[in-house]
């Protein structure tokens, strides 16, 4: 177990003061066994009014509404958590799918619905190509981890990742055509590549601990650090929805902190919302992320100051 802090600053600066429509936060994770949630504090700058939802996939947003007008705009978000991943990929898969091809049971198969399903053009079939390479060059039976595993390596290996923060996820044949993208990029293109193999798969966004930062004079090896990270999760019957960040070729939890999950990436945007002013009025944004292990001392008095401003 891991207490980790999470600190997550957006800024948004205007050339003149405007106004905003409604404002949506997911950096508020959900309980669960690996992952226990022990404090969250919100800020948001200027004064809204904050409420509290669950989309369809049961994350928790915060929707702020604002009514006076403001030439910068902050949200700062904080969470401690408890935090438990796995390192080991030795995952407990259930006989029957240990080994590819296999098909869902049928008590599994509508639940998962379209998280099975393609969900972007591949005209000339160029990704489903990609994918079954990985098929085709197996000897012998194909183990369904070390297919998994591979793919995952292979796009770390073989794309260029590029920090962004522009609205959008490229498609994964224009990831193809790049050789690169940012962590959504490389989450989307593992998520259909592999639904091509007949996986069922979904989008994760969240954060990404990164012990090094924590270390003077170490240099990092970890992309997606300091930022909000996107990685993959594919269900294999007797473990479940299993992690991998093709990002980093990383498989397992063990430094990936889950906020929330979705069958798209368009449905976990970490933060979007709308402004009301001339065309030319937004300027540039800042985002900085930090996650350090421990927890700060003044989390209870946040705590109790965030209780309040959510409830009005």
């Amino acid at each position: 177990m891991t207490i980790l802090t999470v600190r997550h600053l957006t800024i948004y600066r205007y050339r003149n003061p405007v106004a905003f429509g409604e404002h949506h936060v997911m950096f508020r994770p959900r309980d669960s066994h690996d992952l226990r949630l022990l404090d969250s504090a919100l800020t948001v700058s200027p004064e809204a009014r904050v409420r509290w939802r669950h989309d369809v996939f049961s994350n928790s947003i915060a929707v702020a509404s604002f009514e006076a007008p403001a030439q910068e705009l902050h949200f700062e978000s904080r969470i401690v958590i408890d935090h438990v991943g796995r390192e080991d990929p030795a995952f407990a898969i259930e006989p029957y799918a240990r080994t590819y091809p296999f098909a869902y049971s049928s008590e599994e198969i509508p639940d998962l619905g379209r998280t099975v399903e393609r969900h972007y053009p591949d005209p000339d079939r160029r990704v489903d190509a990609w994918a079954k390479d990985f098929v085709r060059t197996a000897e012998g039976p194909v183990d369904t981890l070390d297919l998994l595993l591979r793919i995952n390596t292979a796009l770390h290996d073989h794309l260029t990742y590029r920090r962004r923060h522009g609205l959008g996820t490229q498609s994964p044949t224009e990831t193809l055509d790049l050789g690169g993208g940012s962590c959504r990029d490389y989450a989307l293109f593992m998520m259909e590549a592999v639904r091509a193999l007949g996986f069922a798969a979904r989008f994760v966004s969240g954060y990404l601990y990164d012990p090094a930062v924590e270390k003077a004079g170490t240099v990092s090896r970890t992309q997606g650090a300091g930022n909000t990270h996107a990685w993959v999760e594919v269900y294999l019957p007797g473990a479940g929805w299993v992690e991998f960040d093709p990002t980093n070729g990383r498989a397992g939890g063990s430094n990936l902190i889950r906020v929330a999950v979705a069958r798209d990436p368009s449905q976990a945007i970490p933060l979007h919302g709308t402004f009301y002013g001339a065309a030319d009025s937004f300027l540039d944004m800042t985002v900085q992320v930090e996650v350090r292990r421990g927890q700060p001392q003044a989390s209870r008095t946040a705590q109790t100051a965030f209780s309040l401003a959510a409830a009005g």
